[in-house]
């Protein structure tokens, strides 16, 4: 799982104010003009590299938090603050951006700028689209994330940018209070997120309120990690300035949210028979909009539910073969319960599993060479999910580099006698490589790609990619016994699942109990992932759907290309093509991989 990814490019470009009004005709700084070459590296048509170039500008400014993670520190002081002026002005940006896209002559293009006109369409487009579902209204959240990640990433190397952080802390109140703002204009039209929902936000608030001393505080360590720029007494003044901007601001902010959480919100939050879009009113064309955003195409839900029945037809037949070779029974329901229930399939120690996730990486790395010609220069490491997150959050997910800062694999360690020892091995493979980092490195590091391309791009191709790599990472020997291979068969399934579970409560109405039922009755995961899962579906609708979606657009390919390739076949230069023009839609890739298949 990519976090954060549904944020910003290609999963819908969702523009946000800052806090200021727009300095379009302010100077430019160094970083910020490098920004700007960069939006248009590889671009041959004029009129399309100075629409790039504005688009550019205008994503990053809106949201200078997403310009922080891409090495643009030009609004490093600042939050987009979420409202109806950001709306419309976002509404605005994406309308009039889309005007000039569209009327740009493609037959006249190379293919590459053509590619880079049709994602920046596609983009707009899905922003335009999800317009209708009113998230900002209604999709609950602190924000807190945000600020602990800039403290993990934001560069704190002198005073004068730790200032520039400071600036950030003290300004996250109004970021809060803007969406609690939201959330009253939300409840007063008759939208408003399920109970349950609400209730895990309220949780992490409280345990975020609880933490001493807050997450955020890894600024100091991060300060005491490069004593070179700093006098220590400059380190001091640092502490106790963010420990005051966190006693008057970010405390007391979080508090009012809690408090309109629990006094407001929960009490009218929807019951946990009405948990998907369906009941809101808007909800069948958001979905529609949704599915379309993280799959590339319109499809039809009952389609995707039929999809995803099929899929786990075909792979509880796969456990039935591979769990009688290992357990001894065919049956479904023991072997399920057999891995959910034996201890000596599972972790003892939160040290054990961080160790587990490193010793996978490492070996997942060794054999890259044979399988890429093109290896990424950043490296992949390995971090455990902050204490105050991890017991709300997934299993394990990705952060890529950001701020000449490595990828991260983030494991969850909490409650490490929940966390299987047969999923750790294809866990790492997802997140890390030869999944999530792999991918991702790779499209950061194209030199001559325009930089929306780069750091953005389909959900689809995305996660589908790093399901692909679960089944791959077996033929390239990382699997070391059945065990792991039914790992594989449980992942493989959750996501099989999702086609249905996510149709299931968005668009057939299904109650959250049912989406446990069917989770508990075709996969192997816990119940504590379970219930996290199906919190997650019901919070971020259609985002699950791409993963299943991707891989098996993927499958098809390879096996057209093996089939029409036969002995000239090469799975790194496959690999190749896949990779080397970043994240793109499933029909621009499917259009790629075939004039490869032609040029042979």
């Amino acid at each position: 799982m990519l976090r954060g990814f549904h944020g910003f490019l290609g999963l819908g470009l969702t523009l946000t104010v800052a806090c200021k009004p727009s300095t379009s005709t302010a100077p430019i700084d160094g970083e910020l003009a490098t920004a700007l070459a960069d939006a248009h590296a590889g671009v041959t048509d004029p009129v399309l590299a100075e629409l790039l170039r504005d688009h550019w500008r205008g994503s990053l400014e809106s949201s200078p938090t997403f310009a922080t993670s891409v090495d643009v520190h030009t609004w490093d002081d600042r939050w987009a603050i979420p409202g109806p002026e950001t709306d419309a002005r976002a509404h605005e940006f994406a309308t009039t951006t889309l005007a000039r896209a569209t009327a740009i002559d493609r037959a006249s293009l190379t293919e590459s700028d053509r590619v880079s006109l049709e994602l920046l369409i596609h983009e707009l487009d899905n922003s335009l689209a999800s317009e209708v579902c009113r998230f900002r209204v209604w999709s609950v959240g602190s924000g807190s994330e945000g600020l602990v990640t800039l403290a993990e990433t934001q560069p704190l190397d002198s005073p004068e940018r730790a200032g520039k952080f400071l600036a950030r802390v003290r300004g996250f109140a109004e970021v809060v209070d803007a969406r609690s703002a939201g959330y009253r204009e939300g409840l007063a039209t008759g939208l408003i997120a399920d109970r349950a929902t609400l209730e895990l936000e309220l949780a992490k608030i409280e345990r975020t309120l609880a933490a001493d001393p807050p997450p955020w505080a890894l600024a100091n360590q991060r300060i005491a990690e490069s004593p070179q720029a700093w006098t220590p007494e400059q380190r001091s003044e640092f502490a106790d300035q963010l420990a005051t901007a966190t006693r008057e601001q970010v405390r007391p902010a979080l508090e009012r949210l809690a408090t309109l959480l629990r006094d407001e919100l929960i009490p009218a939050g929807r019951d946990a028979d009405h948990v998907g879009l369906v009941h809101l009113a808007n909800g069948s064309a958001c979905y529609a909009a949704e599915i379309r955003r993280y799959i590339d195409v319109a499809e039809d839900p009952d389609d995707l539910h039929a999809l995803g029945l099929r899929e786990i037809a075909r792979i509880d037949r796969e456990f039935q073969e591979l769990g009688e070779r290992v357990f001894g029974t065919a049956d479904l329901g023991q072997i399920l319960e057999h891995l959910r229930s034996d201890p000596e399939l599972y972790f003892d120690t939160a040290e054990s599993v961080e160790t587990f996730a490193r010793a996978s990486l490492a070996a997942a790395t060794a054999e890259l060479p044979k399988w890429f010609s093109h290896l990424p220069q950043t490296p992949c490491e390995v971090k455990a999910i902050p204490a105050h997150l991890a017991p709300f959050t997934y299993v394990g997910y990705y952060e890529p580099p950001t701020n000449g800062l490595p990828g991260y694999y983030a494991v969850n360690t909490h409650a490490p006698t929940t966390r299987p020892r047969y999923e750790a091995r294809v866990l790492a493979v997802h997140e890390s490589v030869p999944g999530h980092h792999l991918q991702i490195a790779i499209a950061h590091e194209l030199p001559t790609t325009p930089a929306f391309r780069r750091f953005g791009g389909s959900n689809a191709f995305v996660e589908g990619w790093a399901l692909y790599t679960e089944r791959l990472a077996d033929e390239m020997g990382l699997y070391r016994d059945d065990l792991d291979r039914l790992g594989v068969l449980s992942f493989d399934a959750w996501r099989a699942a999702r086609l249905v579970v996510d149709t299931g409560i968005h668009a057939k109405g299904w109650t959250r109990a049912q989406a446990i039922e069917f989770l508990q009755a075709h996969t192997a995961l816990a119940a504590n992932n379970i219930r996290n899962e199906v919190d997650r579906y019901v919070a971020w609708p259609g985002q699950a759907l791409g993963y299943k979606y991707g891989q098996l657009e993927l499958l098809r390919l390879r096996a057209r290309a093996e089939a029409e390739l036969g002995e000239s076949f090469a799975i790194a230069d496959f690999h190749d093509v896949v990779l080397g023009a970043g994240a793109v839609t499933l029909p621009i890739l499917r259009r790629r991989v075939e004039a490869w298949i032609g040029s042979q």
